[in-house]
C-alpha cells in the first residue's frame, strides 16, 4: 500500500506486477509513484516491474499513473515499467 497524507493512493498486488489506484487526482498519483520509487531505491521492495494498472496494460495505457511512474524514474521494458534499486 502507498499512503499519501493519510489517504490510500496505490495498492501493489502481490508480486508487484499490478497496481490498483484509489484516486484520480494526478497530484496524489505523482506523490504515490515517487513514494513507490523511493521504496524500491531504499531496498524495501527490490526491483519492481509494473505490468498492469487497474487491470489494463501499463504500456498501452494513457492512465495518469503511467505518466507518474515514468516521471518517478520507471523505464519501459517489453513487459512493463521497471525500476531497479
Amino acid at each position: 500500500m502507498v499512503v499519501v497524507d493519510g489517504d490510500l493512493v496505490l495498492y501493489v498486488e502481490r508480486g508487484g506486477k499490478t497496481l490498483l489506484t484509489w484516486t484520480d487526482d494526478p497530484t496524489l498519483l505523482q506523490a504515490g509513484a515517487h513514494a513507490l520509487a523511493r521504496a524500491v531505491r531504499d531496498g524495501a521492495l527490490g526491483k519492481l516491474t509494473v505490468e498492469k494498472t487497474d487491470g489494463a496494460s501499463v504500456l498501452r495505457s494513457d492512465h495518469p499513473l503511467t505518466h507518474a511512474l515514468a516521471e518517478a524514474g520507471f523505464h519501459a521494458t517489453p513487459r512493463g515499467l521497471r525500476l531497479r534499486r
